[in-house]
Formats: C-alpha cells, structure tokens, sequence
C-alpha cells in the first residue's frame, strides 16, 4: 500500500478536522443548551397554568416588540394529543426520543460507515440533514399552529449529529496509519524485513550440512520497530482525535459568545433561543463543505486501508441485517461469560453516561423553570462548563501521574465527586440554610448555578477521556472499531433512559428538584460495579478471546 503524499494527507486530515469544528458546535451549542430550553419555551408559549388550565403561562408581548413573553408564575402543561404535560418534560420527552432513533440509526449503519463507497456519502448526507433541520428553527415561530415540528426537528438534528460522526470517526484509522510520522517507521520496518529476507536468503545459498537446523529468530531491531510503530500508532491517534475535540470546543464556546449578543438584546425571546439553534445549523451545513471536498471518497479511502471498494456485491440491506445480527453475537449469554469484566465495565459505563448527560439537560432545565434563570445566564454557564472540562482533561492526568493511581481508580473517584452535584440539589428541600429573606444552599440561588458548572466541567471532560482509556484495556486485540461500536451505543446516543425518567418525575410531582434523588441513585448504582471489574483478568480474557 502507498501512502499518500503529504499535502495529500494534509488535505484530508484538514477535511476531517473540519467536519469535528463544523458538528461539534450542534452539541455545545444546541443539543446541551439551547435545544432544551427553546423546546420547554415552544411548550410553555402553548400551555396553561394549572391546576384550572384555563389562563395561559405566557401574555403575548406589546405588538411590534421583539420582547420575550410575559411569564405567570406556576406550573405550566400543555396538552399533547389528549395527555396534559409538564413543559419541562415535554422537552426531556423529546430529547429520549430523539436519542432512542439515533442509537437505532447508528447500529444500523455501522457496516455501511465501514464501506468505503458510501462513507463520505453518508457522512455528508446526515450532516446536512441535521445542519438543515436546525436551521428550519428560524421559519418556525412558537405561535405557529404547527409548533409540534419543533420535537420533530430536534430528533431530525440529533440523529443526523450522531450518524454522521460515526461515519467521521471511521475514517480515524486510515488517518492515524497515514500520518507521516507512523509512514516513517512503516518504512523502516519494510527495510529491515528486505534486509532479513536477503540475508536469509544468502545463507540458504550457502547451506551445507553444517548450518544450523533451527531458523535465526526475527532480529531484536526488528521487534523493537513494531513496538516503537504501535506506539506511535497510538499516539497518532490520540493526537488527531483530541485536536478534534478541542477545536469544536472552541468553536461552540466562539458561537456561544456570539449568541449572547441577541439573546441578550432581544431578553432571552423565543426568536432569540431559535436564532442561537438556526446559527448552530448553519455552523454546521458551512463547514461541512470543506468535509465534502477534502474528505476521501470510495477509492480513496479503500486506497488508505478503508476496506472493500466495492464489488457488486454490497447490498444496504444486507449490511443493515448483518449490522443487528452482530450486534446480537456480541450480546450472547455465551459471549458476555467469556469477556465479563468488559460487560461489568459497559453497564457501568451504560449508568454513567446515562446520569451524566441527564445531569446536564436537568441542570439546564431546572435553572430555568425553578431558578427562573435569564438565557443569557444560562449560556455563560454553557461557556463555562466546556472551558471547565478543557482544564479538567489536562489537570487530572497530572494528578494521577502524581499518586500512581490506575484509570479504574481515577474513574471512581470522578464518579463520586460528580455524584456531589445532584446531592447538593437534594438539599434544597431543607429549610436549614435559609434564612430571613437569604437563601443559600442546596442550589436554590443562581449563583450556586455558576459554581457548579465549573465544578461539573473540571470532573466531565476528565471522566470522558479516562473512561474510553480504561475501556482500551479490556478490549480483545484486532476487535477495537467492532467493540468501541458498542460503546458508542451506550453513550450518549443510547442515553434516553434518565431524562426518561426525569420528566415522568416531573410530570408526577410538579417539581424537577425531586429528579436529584433519582440522578444520585442512578450514579451511585455504578460505583459497585466498578468496583467489580478485575482489570487483570479482564485483560487476560480479552487477549485470549476470539469471537465464534
């Protein structure tokens, strides 16, 4: 295999690199800020006030005011089909959903990210699908009788955002192993299995009777460049991994910083919220153009070690199918008893990827309708806590080179510190810290809102990346890309369960402060199995393990 030359390579890593800046700014941006609170807005600008459902939440503003609504105290529900809900729930209602479709499209497309021909394809279709549906935010105004459409949307973008960055992510490999660095020791490795097989075979050419009977072993150089070609395999793929993360970090916090300008000219109006979504799409659709044009196509990518081209064979149907039918190979009891430590680690992982992300919708939603929170509070806190998270990736890395602590144990610890938070916001039924006309404590103030968001940062963005780290230690060699598929869909694309249950609990009580009791249990419900999992053992079955 040739590798590509290097303004080439630089092409494509630049395409790659542009699809993480243009999509990564949907979930700052949208998915965990303003998604939430414009589909609670949508709701409420169309609900009623309990308990006689008779006086509306929200008085229009003076005519020809870009003003936000008037908002009545209360408990707002508006009425879906012949169901009365809660307006916060509605918007939980619609993210499950929306979540519960994207982990069901990501399995099914698994196999067809894989073939080469239609990887770009797809990439591009559902990224302009998802940048599209965003987009429609600006033509569809709360007090449409067709406000419905905005849940519809929502699910359109998400599930776009979550198909097409499978597709992303499997163009990684190819990049990793055609970066030049990695080139260079694939050379070298090449030249010494040229040397080895000269030499070998100028000692077959003198062969006599005195030459020894057992073969000389692979030379200690040449094993020393295999290792020295993984690590840098490794690190390679790190490195271009990470510097997508940090640039669509940047560029979602960028557009926050900009949405606040209308957000806070216009008082947090519902037009307001939907030109921050429309700004996220078009981000989106805009820089998926360079992706498009730089990105590898069939050949290209089948050129770079992307897998079959295409033989006339390939039927999107049968990869769907095949999709599912692995996916229940993997899920067999048989499969599941011979990596146990591996599954122990998933449902752990499947509780905590869970509770993380509802923490952060509920979080989002709570300081809106219990803290009565300006959205433009609201995005400084969506500007703080991935800044939070940037600064938590670096510093917790150092702190466990300090102590020697192993990923396991540096996960615990995470989960505990972030088990804290809705811990705290139980607090706030006591009366205690509450004083005469003081409030403090328990997360009844919204400047307590702020300090957690820092606080949640520094812990989420260190407790993404030793999770997938920990993971690689238990995955059986050559399988990665087939087991890292599995816990993708347990991340947050299979996250559907908690705000599920969160905005039951709405519903139920009229109070979302009640969710906190579930999100500690549902955190604390992982620590055990954590503490399960033998990482020797899982190591040692996971080298051993060949799947039937």
């Amino acid at each position: 295999m040739t590798p590509p030359s290097s303004k080439l390579y630089s092409k494509r890593l630049r395409g790659w690199l542009s699809y993480a800046f243009a999509s990564e700014v949907f979930v700052i941006v949208s998915l965990t800020l303003f998604l939430p609170i414009c589909l609670e807005q949508f709701a409420r600008d169309n609900g009623y006030l309990l308990p006689d459902r008779i006086e509306r939440c929200t008085a229009p503003a003076p005519a020809g005011s870009d003003l936000a609504p008037v908002e009545s105290t209360g408990r707002c529900v508006v009425k879906i089909g012949w169901l009365w809900i809660d307006t916060a729930s509605f918007s939980l209602y619609v993210y499950s959903i929306s979540v519960a479709l994207q982990a069901l499209t990501v399995i099914s497309m698994g196999g067809i990210a894989d073939h080469p021909p239609h990887r770009k394809i797809l990439l591009v279709t559902f990224g302009l699908f998802g940048a599209l549906s965003a987009t429609t935010f600006l033509l569809l105004p709360s007090t449409s009788p067709v406000w419905l459409l905005s849940a519809l949307l929502a699910s359109i973008a998400n599930v776009g955002f979550g198909a097409s960055v499978v597709a992303m992510n499997s163009y990684l490999p190819a990049l990793a192993k055609d970066a030049p660095e990695v080139v260079q020791i694939r050379e070298e490795i090449e030249d010494s299995a040229d040397a080895d097989e000269t030499d070998g075979a100028a000692g077959h050419a003198t062969e006599s009777q005195e030459a020894p009977l057992i073969a000389r072993p692979p030379s200690e150089e040449h094993a020393a460049l295999h290792a020295k070609y993984d690590a840098e395999l490794s690190r390679a793929t790190a490195r271009i991994s990470s510097l997508g993360i940090a640039l669509g970090y940047g560029a979602g916090i960028c557009l926050l910083v900009v949405a606040l300008i209308p957000v806070t000219k216009l008082k947090g109006s519902t037009w307001s919220l939907r030109l921050a979504i429309g700004l996220s799409g078009i981000w989106w659709a805009v820089f998926t153009i360079p992706a498009a044009l730089w990105l590898p196509g069939g050949s290209a990518a089948a050129a770079s070690g992307g897998g079959d081209s295409g033989d006339g064979q390939w039927n999107a149907r049968r990869e769907i199918v095949a999709a599912w039918k692995r996916l229940g190979g993997m899920l067999h009891p048989r499969e599941i008893k011979r990596l146990r430590n591996t599954f122990k680690y998933l449902a752990a992982w499947f509780l905590l990827s869970d509770g993380f992300t509802t923490i952060t919708s509920t979080a989002v939603l709570f300081g809106k309708t219990t803290l009565h929170m300006e959205p433009t509070s609201l995005i400084l806190i969506g500007v703080l806590t991935p800044l939070a998270g940037i600064l938590g990736s670096l510093l917790w890395p150092q702190l466990q080179r300090r102590f020697g602590w192993t990923n396991l144990r540096v996960i615990i610890i995470l989960v505990v510190l972030a088990s804290a938070i809705p811990a705290y916001g139980c607090l706030g039924f006591l009366s205690v810290f509450q004083g005469d006309g003081m409030r403090f404590g328990g997360l009844t103030t919204q400047g307590e809102m702020f300090g957690l968001a820092l606080y949640f940062g520094s812990i989420y963005g260190a407790f993404q990346s030793f999770a997938r780290a920990f993971y690689a230690e238990l995955l059986p060699p050559g399988e990665e890309a087939r087991w890292y598929g599995l816990f993708s869909i347990t991340d947050k694309s299979s996250s559907f369960v908690g705000p599920l249950i969160v905005g039951l609990i709405s519903d139920m009580t009229g109070n979302i402060r009640y969710a906190f009791f579930f999100l500690v249990f549902m955190i604390w419900a992982a620590v055990p199995v954590l503490m399960s999992v033998d990482v020797e053992r899982g190591r040692k079955d996971a080298r051993e393990y060949t799947y039937k």
